[in-house]
């Protein structure tokens, strides 16, 4: 089977996942339809916005689909599209196993990390704020389970000792493309074992809040780097000063300390911290 004759669909919503389709796109491979979320308001003035993979699907006049449900109608008009694959990046809602059995291939997706470890909706901020030095990308299986399919696929990368999450997802996303590339012919024609995955070591992370970017001055100096490294851009990382949030945007890791360089003190403009102890004292 040829890419031109693999008919698959594609779910995802965020970034993530349109930088996917380009990958996808670049090697000839074409959705036969895109699965993404409706239009959501957002901004101040809560207009309606489509998601990214809605905005690459209208750019590349792939056709698509926004169910608010996966209900028995939503399932009679995939069905009736006799896809052989689905490709799951970042939909952000559950499949039901009717669902993901459909394609006779089977539904597959790609996740940031060497599975069984952290299973969920963080992987990669969560190997940064542990301060691992590797982690990867894994191609499975979809099963009802949270990210419990046998893995097809897997590449290993190194984390580099300032690599910011942001950084190393850009990375991960290209290097999960290209095992996609690969896979996807391979898959078609019948050609891969699955192998399941290891029942030790398994660890799963959930949705990061806000709050989750709270540190203490005066905690371990490369718990706090880490932290810093996994949750730089959203949530980023604040401390406390007389009631008032500061949060750091700029630090750095030196001499086995962690030195914040740029803040932005709540209702302020951003500032170097030398100058914020200086009026914070």
């Amino acid at each position: 089977m040829n890419k031109l004759s693999i008919s698959f669909a594609f779910w995802g919503r965020p970034d993530v996942a349109a930088d996917t389709l380009d990958i996808l796109f670049s090697h000839g491979y074409v959705p036969s339809v895109i699965i993404t979320a409706p239009d959501r308001p957002q901004g101040r003035g809560l207009v309606l916005t489509p998601s990214p993979v809605k905005a690459w699907a209208l750019a590349h006049n792939v056709p698509f689909l926004q169910p608010e449900k996966l209900d028995e109608i939503f399932f009679l008009n995939i069905r009736n599209l006799k896809l052989d694959i689905s490709i799951v990046v970042a939909y952000g809602k559950i499949l039901s196993q009717k669902i993901i059995d459909l394609p006779p291939k089977g539904t597959i997706n790609i996740h940031y990390s060497l599975l069984p470890k952290y299973r969920g909706a963080s992987p990669v901020e969560s190997a940064v704020l542990h301060g691992d030095i590797e982690t990867g990308v894994a191609i499975q299986q979809m099963a009802l389970g949270l990210d419990t399919g046998d893995i097809l696929a897997e590449e290993k990368v190194s984390i580099e000792r300032d690599e910011t999450a942001p950084a190393l997802r850009k990375r991960l996303i290209n290097i999960g493309g290209a095992l996609l590339v690969q896979t996807l012919p391979k898959l078609a024609e019948g050609s891969i074992q699955p192998q399941k995955q290891n029942i030790e070591g398994v660890s799963t992370c959930g949705k990061i809040k806000k709050e989750d970017g709270l540190i203490d001055l005066s905690d371990d100096p490369i718990k706090n780097y880490n932290k810093y490294r996994a949750y730089y851009g959203w949530p980023g990382i604040h401390f406390f000063r007389d009631n008032k949030r500061i949060k750091i945007t700029e630090a750095t890791f030196e001499n086995n300390q962690f030195i914040p360089l740029r803040v932005i003190p709540e209702g302020k403009k951003e500032i170097s911290f030398e100058e914020f102890k200086k009026y914070s004292l």
